[in-house]
């Protein structure tokens, strides 16, 4: 089924020779925009290449008569100011249809229907994490109306698609996705991004719990922070942008990224784009389930719930995790087994090429680990030839105090600059920073940061326990030391 009729808009100036429909030209080609895909190491926007996608025209009333009917899950949060992140294990749930999301969120006196505990001036609503597969099972022409074909990936629709649908206040908590990059296409609405880089990790205090696969959490609420008991967030460089309809946001792999709605209702479409990285995160993800599952369920065996996300439905038996955890070493073992040879196109540490040869899992590990110790020096050299311009427009570290300083959304969410044509643009303010200290310092002032002189609870909790073994520092060499000693 198409989505809907309408006039198709340009939301700017067009530049390049990309793809041309009614006259309108893309800015980039599939070819390039792949190639900035693949390579930038900073999140960005890109402007002017949707204005064709019949997908554009996916409202959440133009949903709700496709999906007549259909009951799907909503996320209930509160409107609140509390410095404790909003976990999904915390929320309630609302099953519930979209044209009865729209008659709750506008309708703010009604007091039937399935959200009819839930006062609109305290709670949002989300539908988040949407599967095109599940959510259109019926209707699988629809996939079409989706076309990240236009970004170099042939064949890629709404078949590899998430759909997420929100009121105002609605938001996912800061975390990070274990898992390849992502391009996010804003539909209806607006949303505000609030995104770290990978190097920040150690001040965003990771977490596995609540456990989800492929996602770190925060135990910040970055909007909210709590600097006593969480410090070394001050040193986080936040970089702060609104989405708006017709844009594109990348997102790297590894950026921490929390997401508000900041408008009444929006409509987001989203695709996570798979990396070479990829194969050996699925070895560390898989460490991570069985180390999380085996201490949570032996703490507590019958309270998944308190720890586990809502969606996570697979068993987390230990002989189900230890098949799980096979699965993803030998499926490493075979990818790199049938690509006979491996060709490293250009380390982002250094920009030397590396002559193609055949190497063995030890020799990717290492190519890894020096690509990942000198990322801002590829950033560096990513400027010399900067893709950026009216249609690919750079999130740069931001100087905007985080809400909790500055007002609410609830309050005022209209201060962000209105560009030529309407489009809404965060502060892109450019703060060049440099990092003074190096990783292993780092750790070090976020131990010390941790232990106060004062006298403090000296409890350890499985959680504490958990959030050391689990780290994304400590999986990753736990993973490349299991995949050496089965590759001797």
């Amino acid at each position: 089924m198409a989505a809907g009729s309408g006039a198709t808009t340009d939301t700017g100036p067009a530049a390049g020779a990309g793809e041309e429909e009614g006259g309108h030209v893309k800015p980039f080609t599939p070819e390039k925009a792949k190639e900035i895909v693949m390579s930038l190491q900073q999140p960005a926007i890109f402007c002017n290449m949707v204005f064709d996608w019949p997908a554009q025209h996916w409202t959440a009333k133009h949903l709700s008569e496709v999906l007549h009917g259909k009951q799907i899950r909503f996320r209930m949060g509160m409107k609140s100011i509390d410095t404790v992140p909003q976990f999904e294990t915390s929320c309630s749930y609302v099953e519930a249809t979209i044209e009865e999301f729209l008659t709750w969120n506008y309708d703010h006196s009604t007091i039937s229907g399935p959200f009819r505990d839930y006062d609109h001036s305290k709670f949002w609503a989300y539908a988040d994490y949407k599967y095109f597969v599940s959510l259109f099972e019926d209707k699988t022409d629809i996939f079409q109306d989706v076309i990240w074909s236009d970004f170099g990936f042939p064949g890629r629709n709404g078949q590899e698609s998430t759909l997420w649908i929100g009121s105002l206040g609605a938001h996912t908590p800061c975390h990070l996705d274990s898992y390849g990059c992502n391009l996010v296409f804003q539909v209806q609405g607006r949303k505000r991004w609030h995104l770290f880089p990978p190097e920040d990790t150690p001040f965003l205090y990771p977490t596995r719990i609540p456990y989800e696969e492929s996602s770190v959490f925060s135990k910040v609420n970055v909007v909210h922070p709590d600097f006593k008991r969480f410090p070394q967030f001050q040193k986080a460089q936040r970089h702060v942008v609104s989405l708006s309809p017709g844009q594109v946001l990348f997102v790297p792999r590894h950026w921490w990224h929390y997401v508000e709605s900041i408008d009444p209702v929006t409509v987001s479409i989203n695709s996570w784009i798979e990396l070479e990285e990829d194969h050996q995160a699925r070895v560390e993800e898989a460490i991570t389930r069985m180390l999380v599952c085996a201490l949570k369920s032996a703490e507590d065996p019958h309270n998944t719930r308190a720890w586990l996300n809502p969606t996570e439905v697979e068993e987390i038996s230990h002989e189900v995790n230890c098949r799980y955890l096979n699965g993803a070493v030998s499926a490493l073992f075979d990818h790199y087994r049938t690509s006979k040879v491996v060709e490293i196109q250009e380390l982002k540490a250094n920009g030397e090429y590396m002559r193609k040869e055949e190497l063995n899992v030890q020799n990717l590990m290492e190519v890894e680990r020096i690509g990942s110790q000198n990322l801002t020096l590829g950033t560096v050299k990513q400027e010399a030839a900067s893709p950026f311009g009216p249609d690919l427009i750079p999130v740069v570290p931001s100087s905007e105090k985080p809400p909790s300083e500055r007002g609410d959304i609830f309050e005022n969410d209209d201060k962000d600059f209105v560009g030529k044509d309407g489009e809404h643009f965060g502060k892109l303010r450019c703060i060049k920073r440099q990092r003074k200290m190096s990783k292993s310092e780092n750790a070090v002032e976020q131990i010390a940061s941790n232990h106060p002189t004062a006298p403090s609870q000296t409890f350890i909790s499985t959680d504490d326990v958990l959030d050391c073994l689990v780290n994304p520092q400590v999986t990753k060499i736990v993973a490349q030391l299991l995949i050496q000693g089965k590759s001797l």
